[in-house]
C-alpha cells in the first residue's frame, strides 16, 4: 500500500511541476510577442 501512495504522491509532484513550466513559457512567450507590437511611439526595445 505504501509503494502506491508514493506513487500517486510523485505522480501529483510531476504534474504541478509540468504545469508550472509550461506556465512559465507561456508567460515568456507573451512576453515576447508583447515586445514585438509596436506602441504608440513605433517599435521601441524593453530590455
Amino acid at each position: 500500500m505504501m509503494i502506491y501512495m508514493l506513487a500517486i504522491a510523485m505522480t501529483v509532484a510531476m504534474l504541478v511541476a509540468t504545469l508550472f513550466g509550461l506556465h512559465q513559457e507561456a508567460q515568456r512567450i507573451q512576453i515576447k510577442a508583447r515586445d514585438r507590437r509596436p506602441d504608440a511611439f513605433g517599435f521601441r526595445s524593453r530590455r
